[in-house]
């Protein structure tokens, strides 16, 4: 059973639709970017993506959510840790993310 993992960005004020526009991007070809360190091939098994969109009112500035899914712990810890495409994007984006939100789950595990 794979894990879902799911980020939440608010951007700066002062962030252009360009530059959002890019980490969204960027943030998406992440799926194809993160390479498997033994085969060399992706592992992310899906990523997706959007605006916030919710009638609630209870995003708390989040705008732009994106889920990724992963396979096991052991790409997840990778994904996390160590994968150099994933530690790039992260790094990059300081400069626009005001704040960023993350949670993981299993699915069907309570």
């Amino acid at each position: 059973m794979g894990i879902v993992h799911v980020v939440m960005f608010e951007f700066k004020e002062e962030a252009t639709a360009t530059e959002i526009a890019d980490v969204c991007s960027r943030m998406l070809m992440l799926k194809d970017q993160c390479l498997h360190p033994t085969s060399k091939t992706p592992y992310i098994k899906s990523g997706i993506g959007g605006k916030e969109n919710s009638p609630e009112g209870l995003s708390g500035g989040l705008t732009h959510i994106f889920v990724v899914e992963l396979e096991n712990e052991e790409d997840r810890k990778y994904y996390l840790e160590k994968d150099p495409a994933h530690l790039a994007f992260v790094k990059s984006i300081g400069g626009v993310v005001k704040k960023a939100q993350v949670v993981d789950f299993t699915p069907g595990v309570f």
